[in-house]
């Protein structure tokens, strides 16, 4: 099971005291990058001490998007005792730490769970403890010889396969498999269902405070990825791998305590119906006002676009917003109010980084609750957003407008800024995400060739 202690850097004898009550033998100590890649060093039990004294170095240019260059110092990966996670199921003997990249003895600004941190601080220095719960959608699928995509249960093939039972019960094993895991590790799954396109599941956990849920999202698409190999198949939480299904959305649903007490229920009647106080109304607000460049870190991919754009799918329905409004239990708003504890956030899909989708959640609710915004009446969203950006490229330049959002990314940033001549991190991931725009906008697709080489 997760271990459930407070948050921080392991000690040498709480780390080891884990691993020897667990039966550990090896350690993946593991971070994300800004594109959400998981890295990890297998590290033996034999190690436990240096692990949790001095971490584990990697090259940060190596590792991918991190704001390094091959000259700069390593990152030192420290370990959080909190998030051990034993996964014996997977590997005999093996466990997982998440770690908190550090340079030069400092917190790296660029490593997204230290980016998360700093803004479950801020929310703590407003008097606010946040919470999450995620939806992790995917498809399971299998390569052709010819290296085609396709259902990895050739039986799926109904026009509107959404809650089939007999889609969910052909893959029983797979399921029950993933739903086991997650129970073992105290995670209390409590629903597992095919979803609206052919090939596509979801399942369900509880929620937790913020890091603990980002930690689990990262953790669930390793065990899923590593479990759907294993049978030959290929979990993808890829935005839209197909034109005519359904995409795979990460839908956050959201709250806020103070002092441990909720604050989203209104504690008398709320005109609106929903169930909501004033601080959660000013709380959706935030996040529909700051959607366009929200966007950015939730859809950060050029396929997201694709998702949010779609007008239709085989089941008739594509469930992924296209313009940033709310309402009550309706799932066809870019902000969902299932009941007065909680907002859901639909905007974001698959391809999401958990760590920086949340925090941008709560940097943008937060700034809502400051301005006592208001998000208007049921069904509308702010004046001055009609839509959603329609690419990777509309979404990054609303982020480079937006100093709220940006602020997000650069949270993590010490008060002198950045060491060197390294750049922001704001202005770091938006030219990652632009130059990802054009390296795909300069592909010569499929769909030119034939739209375009006998029209003329």
């Amino acid at each position: 099971m997760t271990v459930t202690t407070e948050k921080g850097p392991a000690t040498s004898t709480e780390l080891a005291a884990l691993a020897s009550q667990h039966g550990t033998r090896f350690i993946l100590a593991l971070f994300v990058d800004l594109r959400g890649k998981p890295c990890a060093k297998l590290v033996p039990v034999e190690a436990v001490d240096e692990l949790a004294t001095d971490g584990v170095g990697f090259a940060g240019y190596a590792v991918g998007a991190m704001g390094q260059e091959p000259k700069d110092p390593d990152l030192i990966a420290i370990p959080d005792v909190a998030s051990f996670t034993p996964v014996p199921f997977l590997k005999e003997g093996l466990a997982i730490v998440h770690c908190d990249p550090h340079v030069e003895g400092e917190p790296w600004p660029y490593a997204p769970r230290n980016i998360l941190k700093a803004l479950i601080r801020q929310a703590g220095d407003a008097g606010f403890e946040p919470h999450a719960g995620a939806e992790v959608e995917y498809f399971l699928l299998r390569k052709t010889a010819d290296g085609s995509l396709v259902t990895a249960d050739e039986l799926d093939d109904a026009a509107q396969p959404c809650y089939d039972v007999r889609g969910l019960t052909r893959m029983y094993d797979f399921l029950t498999q993933v739903s086991t895991a997650m129970n073992t590790l105290g995670w209390s799954n409590y629903a597992n269902d095919h979803e609206d396109g052919n090939g596509q599941f979801e399942q369900n956990f509880a929620y937790a405070d913020a890091l603990t849920t980002a930690d689990r999202v990262v953790t669930l698409r390793y065990l899923l990825s590593m479990f759907a190999q294993e049978r030959g198949m290929i979990a993808t939480f890829m935005p839209k791998p197909f034109a005519d299904r359904t995409g795979s959305g990460l839908h956050f649903h959201l709250s806020l305590t103070s002092a441990g007490d909720p604050v989203f229920p209104a504690a008398g009647g709320d005109e609106r119906g929903t169930g909501l106080s004033a601080t959660a109304y000013s709380f959706v607000s935030g996040l529909l006002g700051h959607a366009p460049a929200l966007q950015a870190l939730i859809a950060p991919t050029v396929n997201s676009y694709k998702r949010t754009g779609a007008t239709a799918t085989t089941s008739g329905a594509s469930w992924a917003p296209s313009k940033p409004t709310y309402g009550g239990n309706d799932r066809t708003h870019y902000v969902r109010i299932p009941d007065p504890t909680r907002v859901e956030l639909r905007g974001g899909d698959g391809s999401a980084n958990p760590y920086l989708a949340v925090a941008g959640a709560i940097g943008a609710g937060l700034d809502g609750i400051k301005r006592s915004g208001d998000p208007g009446a049921l069904g509308t969203g702010p004046d001055h957003v009609d839509t959603l950006p329609r690419t990777l490229l509309h979404a990054v330049e609303q982020l480079e407008a937006d100093p709220v959002i940006s602020g997000v990314l650069d949270a993590a940033v010490p008060a002198g800024g950045v060491a060197g001549d390294a750049t922001p991190v704001s202005r770091y991931f938006a030219t990652l995400q632009r130059d990802e725009y054009f390296a795909w906008h300069h592909a010569i697709s499929r769909w030119e060739i034939d739209r375009y080489l006998t029209a003329f």
